[in-house]
């Protein structure tokens, strides 16, 4: 069997145009090592992935941490350049941009980042803040900018008032829609949500997930939502890749994902989510899983899920398996599932 992962094959019968589609993509850092620090090895962060979006739809990424979500999402945006692989970013191939055409296609692609508090300036006002696209950009008149964040703010729901206020004045809630208008400010088509509601309390989570889904109803948005939280995943996918160790796992529409895991990395992420059913919770069987994520500089060869995986066999260490489709819409990566 071939060592290289096959790619899905496109669904004919989807009604909404595959608006992004990553290929066999790679992020490899360097390790530098001796004296004259050459390059001893590499950090696997991700690890040849490969799937599509959909015009308006949101795809979630889950996994543990150090599975490489983050770095997916950033290479996608070409905040950090592609070892290997193709991004193609509504028939424009984003690994091969550079330069002013790059430049130019960058207020279509926009990211909401993890912790509200590191990612706002401090010593700006929030006009400063949800300004600065405009400006870098050079996008309307003073008074046209201003104009526009005011909207942006009454978007998310904040005060246009408020608009000369300092980010320490708001809460984590507030700061994050702050973070979310100037990802707006350019009136992007496509937002990678990088964890955006991990660094909030879990009152305001569901506030902002909400806010999320609206703005996509609104203004036709498509998402990349990455997030360990599988419930939270559950309520705004639309269907949901499963992340170990830079490669994707399982990738199946959202229902069908939560009510058939076939992998069973998938099974032992699903085991531990809480049912809010204390009848069926006491009769749950969790899947524990032994041992850490391996280190992606030194991945295991074969599957790489095959250290930890509770059925896995001598084949499992020695081949990668295959991704295949094994109902409609879904994919694994697993010799054994069915």
């Amino acid at each position: 069997m071939s060592g290289e992962v096959a790619a899905p094959v496109e669904d004919s019968s989807v009604d909404r145009p595959v608006f992004l589609k990553v290929e066999g993509l790679k992020k490899h850092f360097p390790i530098l090592g001796g004296l004259w620090r050459r390059q001893v090895g590499a950090v696997k962060a991700v690890d040849g992935v490969t799937f599509h979006i959909e015009r308006g739809e949101t795809l979630g990424l889950v996994g543990e941490s150090g599975s490489g979500k983050s770095t997916i999402g950033r290479v996608m945006l070409q905040l950090d350049e592609a070892t290997e692989g193709v991004v193609d970013f509504d028939g424009v191939e984003l690994t091969a941009t550079t330069g002013e055409k790059l430049r130019k296609i960058r207020p279509r692609m926009q990211m909401v980042f993890q912790d509200p508090h590191a990612c706002l300036n401090p010593r700006m006002t929030v006009a400063s803040i949800i300004g600065e696209p405009l400006r870098e950009h050079r996008t309307g008149s003073r008074e046209e900018r201003q104009q526009r964040i005011d909207e942006l703010l009454s978007l998310v729901g904040l005060e246009p008032g408020h608009a000369n206020r300092y980010p320490h004045e708001f809460s984590g809630g507030q700061r994050q829609r702050i973070g979310i208008a100037r990802a707006l400010a350019l009136n992007p088509d496509f937002i990678v949500c990088d964890e955006p509601i991990a660094a909030l309390d879990v009152s305001i989570q569901s506030q902002i997930v909400n806010l999320l889904e609206n703005l996509q109803k609104t203004l036709g948005l498509t998402y990349l939502f990455i997030s360990h939280d599988l419930s939270m995943v559950r309520h705004i996918a639309d269907r949901v890749a499963v992340l170990y160790l830079g490669r994707i796992m399982e990738l199946a529409e959202v229902e069908e994902l939560y009510n058939h895991p076939k992998h069973p990395y998938t099974q032992a992420l699903l085991s531990a989510v809480p049912v809010p059913d204390p009848v069926v919770e006491a009769d749950r069987q969790r899947v524990i899983l032994e041992g850490d994520i391996p280190s992606p500089a030194n991945p295991p060869p074969g599957c790489p899920f095959n250290t930890r995986c509770p059925v896995a066999q001598e084949r499992c260490s020695a081949e990668i398996p295959e991704w295949r489709e094994l109902r409609p819409n879904h994919w694994v990566a697993c010799h054994f599932a069915q």
